[in-house]
């Protein structure tokens, strides 16, 4: 789920209780040295990975 571009580190932590810094704890030890580097520059301050919170009004 991490790997995808689509899916929000909310939707990770509600599925696996994992929060963002967890899941980019495990993507390190999980990938290679130059994937995590890539997935991280993929990842970082995308606007996907975080969802939207809507206001209540």
């Amino acid at each position: 789920m991490a790997w995808a571009d689509d899916v929000p580190f909310e939707a990770i932590q509600f599925q696996f209780g994992l929060d963002e810094s967890a899941v980019i704890r495990f993507m390190k030890q999980s990938l290679k040295a130059g994937s995590f580097r890539l997935w991280r520059r993929r990842v970082e301050g995308r606007g996907a990975k975080h969802q939207r919170r809507l206001a209540v009004r």
